[in-house]
């Protein structure tokens, strides 16, 4: 009877036991199934080659439209209803209304980091509606250029050179409506710019330009005496005076960073350290320094210059020699 009892008891922790074994068995199973697969390299998706993004175009557009209305907007459904893939970067949209030279120095500076091919759309027109032309100029970088023919690529052609240029006279390159008289960013910039992208041939744009229109180049003049220059801008939004006297022409008067510097501006004597970064000064007080594109600035640090002086391009300025009095001039 005892032995019965005992039999049946072992065998019940047997089967339990094998239960208790499956069990484990099963999560166990579960878990080493759930459990991540280490990826190696060769699993990853692999990024898009050179070739593969270099594929996607580029337009690069600039305007004195600013941003308070549409226009902008406007030109930039244009470009995407024609080239729906084309990335589309600002260089800005508020240079000084109708100041040519101005987006001139801007489309310099900026083309000069933008591969070959970068298509850009630049529109400071004031004689939008005229007989100026509306023209694309091809650079010996090979980079592209749709604008008014005022003189805007002036700059770029004098670095870069120029292959050829034609004027847009062909209408299946402009907007597929009526043209504005007063809107040329929209009816004829904008689509020509987008048909470039897409690859279209610009030698069929129109007849080829002999001649562009060329801007007056400014440049400092250097004398024995000093340097005679200009304030050509405001590098804002942080009121800094821009002129066009070089970093190289404050060399050769013989001034070295540290040094405190008599010069005149717009005819007022004034006199400045020269430093090589903003903080060379204690906050809220006023320097001379050369700028990120070599060419001598006034600034105040953490400041305004031209708000706190009422001072706004255009003006003079003139630097004498190191050791000069001011009145040499």
């Amino acid at each position: 009877m005892i032995s019965g009892i005992r039999n049946r008891k072992n065998g019940q922790a047997a089967r339990l036991f094998i239960v208790l074994g499956m069990v484990v068995c099963l999560f166990h199973g579960a878990g080493c199934a759930q459990s991540p697969v280490k990826k190696t390299a060769a699993d990853q998706p692999s990024a898009p080659s050179a070739s593969q993004t270099a594929q996607r175009p580029t337009l690069v557009f600039m305007t004195d439209f600013g941003t308070a209305n549409d226009a902008v907007a406007l030109c930039k459904a244009v470009m995407l209803g024609i080239a729906p893939d084309a990335r589309i970067m600002d260089i800005t949209h508020q240079v000084t209304p109708f100041s040519i030279e101005e987006g001139a120095r801007f489309l310099e500076a900026v083309s000069e980091y933008y591969p070959p091919g970068t298509v850009f759309v630049s529109v400071i027109d004031p004689g939008v509606g005229t007989s100026r032309k509306a023209v694309i100029v091809k650079s010996k970088k090979g980079q592209y250029f749709v604008l008014p023919d005022n003189g805007l690529v002036t700059p770029v052609i004098d670095r870069d050179g120029l292959a050829h240029a034609y004027e847009i006279t062909n209408t299946n390159w402009m907007i597929q409506a009526a043209i504005s008289s007063t809107f040329h960013g929209r009816d004829i910039f904008s689509p020509a710019g987008a048909h470039l992208v897409m690859g279209w041939d610009y030698t069929l744009a129109g007849p080829e330009v002999a001649q562009l229109v060329r801007l007056t180049p400014k440049a400092a003049t250097l004398t024995d005496k000093g340097v005679a220059g200009e304030v050509i801008g405001l590098d804002d939004p942080f009121g800094s005076l821009i002129t066009d006297i070089t970093g190289d022409d404050i060399k050769k008067l013989g001034y070295n960073f540290g040094d405190k510097i008599s010069f005149q501006l717009n005819k007022k004597p004034l006199a400045l350290p020269f430093g090589k970064t903003f903080m060379d000064v204690p906050v809220g007080e006023s320097l001379l320094y050369i700028d990120s594109r070599g060419r001598l600035g006034i600034a105040v640090n953490q400041g305004d210059y031209s708000k706190k002086f009422n001072i706004r391009p255009p003006g003079e300025i003139f630097v004498p020699r190191k050791g000069a009095a001011i009145k040499a001039r």
